[in-house]
């Protein structure tokens, strides 16, 4: 592949660097809850997820395109753990890996080696926030605190707003916080509203990342209402999961997400971010979403301050793809450690 073979690919820029966040004051500020909005919701899930299944089938990338789109979902992915069996060791391997996420010799051989390949950002729990700020200092790559009572988010509301702050105040830039599902299940938008602006208010200058748990949310429809009320409350993103449901990313759950930020941002004219989280393994999944966002929001959303994807077994298939593209064999998993 010709050192500038990533460039080809014109609507998907594969490297650079991260792209600056906006300023605080120009991230979403949220909107009035907007009650008659919610009510007019309707989603036709038939159509969605026949649209969600001709996604991959419609339109494929191969060869040097296909590193391309590779290397770019590598500069989008939020290299995760959040296992009981943590350790300090753990986190700072995972932000080793989080720094260089590519071996030296794939990158020269796709012509990428001047091509700062990062990823956007470390996610862990509060525990280890301080260890993964400490071990990525001066990289520019950011930490992402999963918060409020993560993965139920049941505790005592006081104690969620307290756990945001203590994670902001160890270092964490960015805050993956749960919503109360009951919220959405039993229709109190005005509550969910309230919840998700006094997490806001919480992150102070942290991006502010709202899980739906879409697994445990019942309808499409009930996915669009709390997307929408989680926007107009000042959410940076909308993401799908904790990755601990039974059901995680899924791609009618990321089509019906994307469109109600389209139409989000037509309304208000603010951007909000998406993040696919759970079950994303594999680099042809990865494919699928970055075509999908593609395809609903245009090429300006696949970049860190709009698309993030919540994974880690997902960089290790990615490289593996990445090698057989320079070698045409498939490596061993063992040969692209995670950590």
């Amino acid at each position: 592949m010709a050192s500038t073979a990533p460039n080809k690919l014109v609507a998907v820029p594969t490297g650079g660097p991260r792209e600056p966040e906006p300023a605080h004051e120009q991230r979403n500020p949220g909107t009035l809850l907007d009650l008659d909005w919610v009510a007019e919701v309707r989603v036709n899930r038939s159509a969605v997820e026949r649209r969600a299944a001709t996604i991959g089938t419609r339109r494929t990338v191969k060869k040097e395109w296909q590193a391309a789109w590779l290397l770019r979902a590598i500069t989008l992915m939020d290299l995760t753990t959040l296992s009981g069996d943590d350790t300090a060791g753990t986190v700072r391997r995972l932000c080793a890996k989080a720094r260089q996420p590519v071996r030296d010799d794939i990158l020269e051989g796709l012509g990428a080696a001047g091509l700062p390949i990062r990823c956007a950002a470390v996610c862990v729990y509060h525990r280890f926030v301080e260890v993964a700020v400490e071990a990525l200092q001066g990289s520019g790559i950011p930490v992402a605190a999963v918060s409020t009572g993560f993965p139920a988010g049941l505790s005592p509301f006081r104690q969620r707003i307290d756990e945001i702050h203590a994670s902001v105040d160890a270092g964490a830039e960015e805050i993956d916080v749960v919503i109360t599902r009951e919220l959405v299940l039993t229709s109190q938008w005005e509550a969910l509203y309230d919840e998700v602006k006094a997490f806001r208010e919480a992150c102070g200058p942290a991006h502010l990342k709202t899980i739906l748990a879409t697994g445990e949310l019942a309808t499409l429809r009930n996915v669009a209402r709390a997307s929408l009320v989680c926007m107009m409350a000042g959410a940076d993103f909308i993401k799908t999961s904790t990755g601990k449901e039974s059901r995680n990313a899924e791609l009618p759950v990321g089509l019906t997400m994307a469109r109600c930020i389209r139409e989000y941002r037509e309304r208000t004219g603010h951007d909000v971010g998406l993040k696919p989280a759970g079950g994303i393994r594999t680099a042809k999944d990865s494919l699928n979403w970055m075509l999908m966002m593609k395809e609903e929001l245009g090429t300006e959303w696949l970049k860190p301050s709009l698309f993030r994807f919540g994974a880690s077994s997902l960089l290790g298939d990615i490289e593996r793809q990445l090698e057989h593209h320079l070698t045409g064999r498939y490596s061993a998993s063992h040969r692209h450690p995670m950590a």
